[in-house]
């Protein structure tokens, strides 16, 4: 099926995506908004995150103009449907002051219907961290903050490239915990130099702090990183990197924190309800610099990314021409791309969930769920409509080889 030709203006897309199609979706899932803010003090050398380093002031003003103008153009297709969670994210999003902040979620309020309980997350860094900043936020309608800590040790940030110290790291977790109800702290393991005990201190000092939320990464080499290109000295090896990761279970679930995703560990009533919404297949718009959206409709749905460069973005968002790309997911495409996401859930999901969100038949779930189970990596549970699926702890700890299951058919794989 031809998609959209080059150059479409926004009422040919729309259009498109109201026409008829091969997919019956039941109903539109959850709405969030995601809101890159591109910015950083500092690139990081593994990051491979849009983010660029500021020359000079962050130009607040202008690029909150733009990304108005991005969300006005991008309301029609949108309408009618309610907001459950804002994610700000970068970049380094606490670069900007309280009262950009303040600006942007009212300017997202007055275009936008925003359920009672939604759910406003700011990306922090404790580079950036100055007192009562946090608690400016929070007066701006910030409702959860997200401090990317990474590391405890100075060597450690020092070798990640990170423009904080071990000191300011606590002092901005410390004044997290006094301004939020609900906060997140990130760490990283297998870091170049790493040992077991130092990773142990690492956690145990995160832990001290009495996180809600608490994510845990293993360092990656991501390609067009710095680190690709130039991969550090000392890295942990697999086996390693494998015994922090039966730490941080073993020390986390004694701490009161439950791992409910592959990377993600909370105290009950402190699940992150954004990120939540990715891995149930949820719709989220995301507007900015180098933004991701993945939209449904009735019969379709569709994946988009903004313009990635800050100055061309800004230019071309306030032209009403800030998409890069816009592109309808296949429908052979659907089932792994479900299953991508809701198999990093502990918990799984309800069978119906996947008709619901794709718009597909069971069916076209069934061999890869045949022979996750003959592997040992997933299990099911319930009957008919209440059967629920979930990965054994087999397929949590292969959960690269469960999801692959759903990339190609399995009588393919078998011949």
């Amino acid at each position: 099926m031809a998609d959209l030709p080059p150059g479409a203006s926004m009422a040919e897309r729309l259009a498109h995506c109201m026409r008829p199609g091969t997919l019956n979706l039941p109903a539109l899932p959850p709405l969030s908004l995601y809101v890159h803010l591109p910015w950083c003090l500092k690139k990081c050398p593994y990051c491979d995150f849009n983010s660029h380093e500021r020359a000079a002031a962050v130009p607040e003003a202008a690029y909150l103009d733009a990304l108005m103008r991005d969300l006005e153009a991008a309301l029609p297709f949108i309408w009618g449907r309610r907001v459950h969670s804002i994610f700000i994210g970068g970049g380094t999003p606490s670069l900007f002051s309280p009262a950009a902040i303040d600006r942007l979620l009212a300017d997202v309020r007055a275009r936008l219907p925003l359920e009672p309980d939604c759910e406003i997350t700011l990306e922090a860094n404790p580079g950036t961290f100055e007192r009562d900043r946090f608690r400016a936020f929070r007066a701006a309608g910030v409702t959860r903050l997200s401090v990317g800590v990474q590391s405890f040790d100075d060597s450690r940030l020092h070798a990640l490239g990170r423009v904080h110290d071990a000191a300011q790291a606590v002092a901005a977790v410390e004044e997290a915990r006094a301004a939020f109800d609900t906060f997140n702290l990130d760490l990283m393991y297998a870091l170049p130099g790493q040992t077991l005990g130092c990773f142990a201190a690492d956690l145990d000092q995160a832990l001290a702090l009495a996180p809600p939320h608490l994510s845990i990464y293993q360092l990656t080499l991501e390609p067009n990183t710095f680190f690709a290109k130039h991969p550090p000295a000392g890295l942990p090896d697999d086996d390693a990197a494998a015994d922090m990761l039966d730490l941080i279970t073993a020390r986390t679930a004694a701490a009161g924190l439950e791992r409910y995703e592959v990377s993600a560990f909370a105290r009950p009533g402190h699940r992150c309800a954004h990120n939540l919404n990715y891995w149930q297949f949820g719709d989220y718009l995301g507007i900015g610099a180098g933004a991701h959206s993945k939209l449904s409709f009735a019969h379709r749905v569709r994946r988009q990314v903004r313009i990635r460069d800050p100055q061309r973005y800004m230019v071309e968002a306030l032209a009403g021409n800030a998409l890069a790309q816009d592109d309808e997911v296949a429908r052979a495409q659907l089932p792994f791309e479900f299953m991508l996401n809701a198999t990093r859930l502990r918990d799984g999901f309800a069978l119906t969930q996947f008709s619901e969100r794709t718009g597909l038949p069971l069916s076209a779930l069934q061999a890869g769920l045949d022979e996750g189970q003959r592997q040992g990596l997933i299990e099911m549970q319930g009957q008919g409509a209440g059967q629920h699926v979930r990965p054994t702890p087999r397929g949590f700890d292969f959960l690269n080889d469960l999801q692959a299951l759903f990339l190609t058919p399995v009588a393919a794989r078998r011949s």
